[in-house]
């Protein structure tokens, strides 16, 4: 059976993980099949979110630290791959999580575009604390935390709440359990009111601008400016704004 579930309902791709024996640990099958089924949303037309969760109590606890030390060698060589696919999606990533994360699972909440967590989750980058480091997963982490924030958890190895993981970055908001759905329901239907390729665009930009030269920047988004004005997405968007009616691209049930 598998360890990754896959559903697609209104436009909507959610993928759960499900190995809550061992807490949804990043294990070589788990990490496999979590590959194929982000490559199946990413392909799916009819997708326009991703969602990424998982059953019981804990979202990722990272590694599975036991099929490490039965094989004797890293067994999460597609993991940087995986957080390569969730970062690049041109589809918005929104993880709910279902509880707490530790360590590796802190990659995949950082890769996605937002994050949600009910304020009992508890958080950690527990690697110092067993003698190796949070190498891989920096890589996003280390795009959403603020330096100060990084170094105190990433060196400590604390737990800290999800308010506190709210306010450092690591998570978009922490709400209360019984409105997490709603949360992330909210989430999705505000992403499927934008134009596909408009929202693929907008996420280079939220990453890429900051980095330029003002005037280049300037220079760029002045140019891709026209050019989404005069696109197909943009006329249609205009259009429909002038016509009050929903654009094309808006599911009849949103």
């Amino acid at each position: 059976m598998s360890l990754v579930h896959q559903d697609l309902a209104g436009g909507v791709a959610t993928i759960t993980l499900d190995s809550p024996p061992n807490r949804n640990a990043l294990s070589v099958r788990l990490l496999g099949d979590l590959s194929d089924r982000l490559r199946w949303a990413l392909a799916e037309p009819l997708a326009r979110v991703i969602v990424l969760t998982a059953t019981g109590t804990v979202f990722c606890s990272g590694a599975d630290l036991k099929e490490q030390r039965r094989s004797g060698a890293p067994v999460t060589a597609s993991f940087p791959e995986i957080l390569e696919l969730i970062w690049d999606s041109p589809k918005p990533v929104v993880c709910r999580l279902n509880g707490t994360a530790r360590a590796g699972g802190l990659g995949l909440v950082a890769a996605c575009d937002f994050a949600v967590a009910p304020l009992t989750a508890s958080f950690a980058f527990t690697e110092v604390r067993l003698g190796v480091v949070p190498a891989m997963i920096s890589v996003p982490v280390l795009r959403r935390l603020s330096p100060r924030a990084a170094a105190e958890y990433f060196l400590t190895g604390e737990v800290f709440d999800a308010a506190t993981a709210a306010e450092i970055g690591l998570l978009s908001r922490a709400v209360p359990e019984e409105k997490l759905d709603a949360t992330v329901a909210h989430y999705a239907e505000s992403l499927m009111r934008g134009g596909p390729e408009a929202l693929a665009i907008t996420k280079r930009l939220v990453r890429e601008v900051p980095a330029m030269p003002f005037a280049e920047g300037l220079r760029r988004m002045t140019e891709l400016s026209a050019e989404r004005f005069t696109s197909e997405e943009g006329q249609e968007g205009i259009a429909a704004y002038v016509g009050k009616r929903p654009p094309a691209w808006v599911p009849p049930e949103v």
